[in-house]
């Protein structure tokens, strides 16, 4: 049973993915449509077509290899200068180009003259090229949104769930860890704050130092305990339903350094960063709770400026991907992963009975949201192949033609973006480059949730 369990998580995220990868392509096909430009292909995947249907002027199918989809458009390379497709060139790069052109001038059928991609104003080519990141933006919301208002989310709370009696600094602790010493306090330990005011286990905060703070605002108490070490401030409580009020001093501590939503920041090699921050030593308990609409949009924007970060910081994340699957380093488990060890998360979440399958399903369908959150932001990138290079390459010659007619120059005419193909191949080799890393890693050294 386990095992069947774990190939349908497998599944129902493969499911997830070709789904995405579809819809993305959808994003780009009906604004292109709209706008006149003829499409002869609308594909899922890449290499040998395994299936297709013609509708109309569009062949819609299916290829071998399901790393992708695309939409084939005609005019996406403008000709050269003259309108013709030169015959020689004088070197690599100039042949790659002209090879480019020749395809797309064969791909040109009479009456495509006015429905071409690259003689579309501007803001279409970037409504179109748009599109398809919008779509995975949309359906990361959608998803996100079913699971954060029908299902709930682990939200940490202000009720107390542990209080420690003493306070230990992270390098001591990993020191004691390596000696094997016991966890227990030593006399040497200076005591904890909120052991010291008096605070104990389901106790739920409501202010501190004046600041009143709700049920899910425990991040926000962490946000004003911080700043506040060495000084003696109010704090009030619930316990048994009666309210107290004491005073607690945070102790200055080597503490992680955390970002806007209460996580910690680590580096690129899997370690904690660290920050010197006020502590009183408590924990939060967690609860399942449900949240308006009102707070999607807020946690998308998490989302995204979460994946934007590692995206900044992909190369260095890289570097370590690769460290931890050739060594005995441990994986970061706020790396990058590849669609493998989503599945493979996915498959052992869905094998764990002991988990609701109420909550086993939501977390499925907050992967498959988080999968086209990221889908948006990389493709966001302004490199080609990617849509964010296209959309790039469109800005561009709007800058152009505008300062030529502000200047009554001469119109520079279309980027002609065939000549940046050199590149579009060393980062395509380098986008697969970087999935057979993620793909190895994911294989020989998974992330483990749990």
């Amino acid at each position: 049973m386990t095992v069947l369990l774990y190939i349908a998580g497998v599944v129902i995220i493969a499911i997830g993915v070709a789904v995405s990868i579809a819809l993305h392509e959808v994003g780009h096909l009906v604004p292109a449509k709209i706008f006149g430009v003829r499409v002869p292909q609308y594909m899922i995947g890449f290499g040998p077509t395994i299936w297709s249907r013609k509708k109309g002027e569009t062949e819609y199918g299916f290829k071998a290899i399901p790393l992708g989809g695309y939409i084939a458009m005609v005019g996406m390379y403008p000709p050269a200068r003259d309108g013709s497709v030169r015959k020689a060139s004088t070197g690599l790069f100039q042949q790659l180009a002209d090879d480019a052109r020749k395809a797309e001038a064969e791909r040109v059928q009479p009456g495509d003259e006015n429905r071409m991609f690259y003689k579309l104003p501007v803001w279409k080519r970037i409504i179109i090229m748009l599109g398809g990141p919008f779509m995975n933006l949309i359906l990361g919301f959608i998803f996100i949104a079913i699971v954060v208002t029908g299902f709930g989310t682990a939200q940490s709370t202000t009720t107390v769930s542990e209080v420690y009696k003493c306070v230990v600094t992270q390098a001591e602790q990993q020191k004691r860890q390596a000696a094997g010493d016991p966890s227990e306090c030593l006399p040497s330990d200076p005591a904890a704050p909120a052991y010291v005011a008096g605070l104990r286990p389901g106790d739920v905060i409501t202010s501190f130092n004046g600041v009143s703070v709700g049920e899910r605002d425990w991040n926000t108490l962490t946000s004003l305990i911080r700043p506040a070490a060495g000084q003696s401030v109010p704090i009030t409580y619930v316990r048994d339903g009666v309210s107290h009020e004491t005073t607690i001093k945070p102790l200055l501590t080597e503490r992680p350094a955390v970002d806007i939503n209460g996580r910690a920041i680590t580096n690129a090699d899997g370690s904690y960063q660290t920050v010197n921050v006020g502590f009183v030593g408590m924990g939060s308990q967690t609860k399942v709770m449900t949240l308006p609409i009102t707070e999607v949009p807020a946690m998308v924007g998490q989302n995204v400026s979460a994946v934007a970060g590692i995206v900044l910081d992909l190369p260095a994340r890289l570097v370590a991907v690769a460290n931890a699957a050739f060594s005995s380093a441990p994986r970061d488990p706020n790396g990058p992963m590849s669609v493998v060890g989503v599945g493979r998360i996915a498959g052992e979440i869905t094998a764990m009975e002991e988990i609701p399958l109420k909550d086993r399903f939501a977390t499925l369908l907050s992967l498959v949201g988080s999968l086209n959150i990221a889908l948006f932001v990389f493709n966001l990138i302004p490199l080609l192949p990617l849509d964010g290079g296209h959309i790039l390459g469109a800005l561009w010659e709007g800058v152009r033609r505008f300062f030529a007619k502000l200047f009554k120059r001469k119109d520079p005419g279309p980027v002609d973006i065939a000549k940046l193909l050199p590149l579009t191949y060393v980062v395509a080799i380098g986008l697969f480059a970087m999935g057979g890393l993620l793909i190895y890693a994911d294989i020989v050294k998974p992330i483990s949730l749990f």
